[in-house]
């Protein structure tokens, strides 16, 4: 796996308003997740960040719903992500929204997560997208220190390598607005190049066996030498 090195220029937000059209975002997100927050079951969900916590998760169908962070306004828990005070697979869902972003190591960040998940716990994810119209403004050299500039920005392939390795099963990826703003053929956009959307999400199932099972290699001798003692 490549390693990400820290960045200390990597400033998080503590909610959406924060970030430019950052309410766009946020609502492009629930509207998008409340299709699979009914299909979500068990007793935790975990809401990892500042940003995860200002997201609306009230069609969830887990009712104790925590929000972890070091600093936000609707928070219940306290703690460095890094270092979540939970038990070994005590969580049944976790959600992360944009907190990959602004994470100086988000290997560290995903490995933590899947200590808590339950086998087969899900965990949604959310990022920037460095294919779209935010990719091409963290080139330029006046915006790269204005949000969402400094934060990071992941391909989906690379978030996909990371979840593979961690042995999850990805069921959904998919992108979202196109623009960042709102304008009246943004849709239309949308629909024919969602490549190229500003947001990125994953939603993926922890599982406890591989998914690439290797399969076993075939003797032609020994097979054939199996048949000659049959007869």
């Amino acid at each position: 796996m490549k390693y990400v090195k820290n960045n200390a220029n990597i400033i998080s937000p503590i909610s959406w308003n924060d970030i430019p059209c950052g309410v766009d975002y946020r609502q492009a997100l629930e509207k998008m997740l409340k299709v699979w927050w009914p299909k979500l079951f068990g007793f935790h969900l975990l809401k990892i960040g500042a940003l995860s916590a200002d997201l609306d998760t009230g069609d969830c169908s887990i009712s104790h719903q925590i929000s972890v962070g070091l600093e936000g306004k609707d928070l219940q828990v306290m703690a460095d992500p890094y270092h979540l005070p939970f038990a070994n697979k005590s969580a049944d869902s976790c959600l992360l929204a944009h907190t990959l972003s602004y994470s100086g190591d988000p290997h560290r960040l995903l490995s933590e997560v899947e200590r808590v998940l339950i086998d087969d716990g899900w965990i949604i994810m959310t990022t920037f997208n460095p294919v779209s119209m935010l990719g091409l403004g963290k080139l330029c050299p006046i915006l790269f220190r204005r949000q969402p500039f400094r934060s990071r920005m992941y391909t989906q392939m690379q978030l996909l390598y990371w979840l593979g390795m961690l042995n999850f099963e990805v069921l959904h990826c998919s992108y979202l607005k196109s623009l960042p703003w709102k304008l009246p053929r943004e849709e239309f956009i949308s629909h024919y190049f969602p490549i190229i959307g500003c947001l990125s999400i994953i939603i993926a199932r922890k599982r406890t066996f591989p998914i690439d099972l290797m399969p076993l290699k075939s003797n032609p001798l020994a097979r054939l030498q199996r048949m000659v003692n049959a007869v």
